[in-house]
């Protein structure tokens, strides 16, 4: 095994877990403790883990984006259930903007029997993962390629959104706050996710349960600028009454 791959390995149990054992690891993967504690080093340098005796344990951090291999095995079964929500929203012949989330290429694969759509992405992955021989249109953003999100995104990425307007917005985010709104790590995500509310008739917010009263590093827009949330669980009344207060839909 490579050792980009034991490290983003490494990373995947974080998330799904919560903390990692440096002596269970140098176990499974068969080298050094020393081994482990520079992955972990690593991960502690880039955002994501914070190092604590004998192990490291989940960062917090609001700037760090998760490499898009590690984001597709973390809370798969969430995200395929949000997919499957927003799926039955879609209609044939809807046109559909899709950011470059996960949930996003759930939704994709949940909707292959729709007829007739439009789907308008910054997703790589997406791309590659087209059904062939339907009736689909599909249209790239294009941009700056980012290789470790598979997607696109620069200012060309953003005034290529402008240039339409869809039915449906289908996006996620990092956080999800009453008082902060809806938020991400990066600047450039924010403000594509902007033009992707701008362009819509409609816009869905794929959010589950762990991005709830988390706040990230940039701001995307406010909750009341969102048309329906469709999360993998129940959330507090607290969150029920704001969404009611603001008449936006709430699926799960």
């Amino acid at each position: 095994m490579l050792p980009i791959e034991r490290k983003n390995e490494i990373l995947s149990k974080l998330m799904l877990d919560g903390r990692v054992v440096v002596s269970d690891l140098a176990t499974l993967y068969g080298v050094t403790e020393e081994t482990i504690r520079r992955d972990l080093e690593k991960l502690e340098a880039e955002g994501f883990a914070k190092k604590t005796y004998g192990g490291a344990v989940k960062s917090d951090s609001m700037t760090a984006d998760l490499p898009y291999t590690v984001r597709k095995l973390t809370n798969v079964d969430s995200k395929k259930y949000i997919a499957e929500k927003i799926g039955a929203l879609i209609q044939d012949g809807d046109t559909i903007l899709l950011d470059a989330s996960t949930t996003a290429l759930f939704t994709v694969k949940s909707i292959f029997h729709k007829k007739n759509l439009t789907i308008i992405t910054n997703s790589v992955e997406i791309l590659l993962d087209l059904p062939a021989g339907n009736d689909w249109k599909v249209i790239s953003t294009g941009g700056t390629y980012h290789q470790e999100s598979m997607s696109f995104r620069s200012i060309s990425t953003i005034n290529s959104v402008e240039n339409y307007h869809v039915d449906l917005a289908v996006m996620s985010c990092k956080g999800f706050d009453i008082n902060s709104g809806i938020t991400d790590t990066s600047e450039d995500n924010a403000e594509l996710k902007k033009a992707f509310i701008r362009a819509a008739n409609r816009r869905i917010l794929a959010v589950d349960y762990t991005k709830f009263d988390k706040i990230s590093f940039v701001k995307i827009c406010n909750t009341a600028d969102v048309d329906v949330v469709v999360t993998d669980t129940a959330p507090s009344q607290k969150w029920i009454a704001e969404l009611d207060k603001n008449k936006i839909e709430l699926i799960f």
